[in-house]
């Protein structure tokens, strides 16, 4: 099958230098996974009106000067593209609509979807946009969110959050892919932690409880992972299992990896709870890129 019959790598581009580092990562993704690049702008003046204002209709003037700004914004993370990944197939979309809507739409015609952590207009400092949040709530394939370009070298590892929550399969199957790709070991990562006051803690810890904890956690992590070991045994896997609330202990391991790997939904999470409220915090706080798996 060729790489142009296969779903593409997608990402969303509005003219920003956020949306230029997610437009060379999905590049590099692409080429990994052999496959092409769909490049897309979504074009809300196109619907010919401001959106919740129907009877404000956009001046035609503006909305032509709009969709050629959009035609070179697309035209620059093209070439961008291409010089991260000579050879790779990258086509270029306009959509007709907000980022959102259209960026959903794609994603179900997509192996995994990209975007930047923020936008025109977003501010330095500023939590991860809003579009980033609602297509890794609402997409319909795996969703990388791209905060800062890379730091971390080539060989550092991906690192993977592991707990007992349904899609525990698809996170895993998705961060060994990754892993394996690069051809770079794997960092699981599970946390147990509990609630309770400082004299009560003492208590838990002097009685050994926390050490037999610790050690039936380290025996559900090696069974969770012993078939996918024996699947992928190119990747090398290390097991880590610590103390601590889930996502300050994937945000600490993120500060010498390459990628991170979560998954939508959380242990417990509520009906209806359409992120988990790890996945958020890494979402809005990781320190390289993050790919919250479907």
């Amino acid at each position: 099958m060729t790489a142009a019959r296969t779903k593409p790598v997608v990402v969303g581009i509005d003219g920003s230098s956020s949306a230029l580092d997610a437009a060379r990562w999905a590049a590099a993704e692409a080429h990994r996974r052999g496959t092409w690049l769909r490049v897309v702008f979504a074009d809300v003046f196109a619907l010919g009106y401001v959106p919740n204002l129907p009877t404000m209709p956009v001046p035609e003037t503006y909305a032509n000067a709009m969709a050629r700004q959009a035609e070179q914004w697309l035209h620059r993370a093209k070439q961008e593209a291409i010089a991260v990944a000579p050879g790779l197939e990258v086509r270029t979309f306009v959509g007709t609509g907000g980022a959102i809507p259209v960026l959903v739409a794609e994603s179900r015609h997509a192996q995994l979807g990209v975007v930047g952590s923020s936008g025109l207009g977003g501010f330095t400092g500023l939590l991860v946009g809003s579009v980033a949040v609602a297509l890794c709530a609402h997409g319909h394939c795996s969703v990388a969110v791209v905060r800062q370009p890379p730091t971390a070298g080539s060989d550092a590892p991906v690192v993977v959050g592991v707990d007992d929550s349904p899609d525990k399969d698809t996170v895993l199957k998705t961060a060994f892919a990754e892993a394996g790709m690069r051809g770079v070991a794997l960092e699981a990562v599970h946390a147990w932690h509990t609630v309770g006051t400082e004299q009560a803690w003492y208590g838990f810890h002097s009685e050994g409880r926390g050490a037999a904890i610790q050690s039936e956690e380290e025996r559900i992590l090696a069974e969770t992972l012993a078939g996918w070991s024996e699947k992928c045994p190119d990747v090398e896997v290390r097991r880590i299992v610590a103390h601590n609330k889930p996502a300050r202990v994937l945000l600490d391991h993120a500060q010498h990896a390459q990628l991170v790997v979560v998954g939508s939904r959380g242990r417990g999470a509520f009906t209806g709870l359409v992120l988990g409220s790890t996945s958020q915090q890494l979402v809005q706080h990781a320190p390289c890129p993050l790919i919250v798996a479907r």
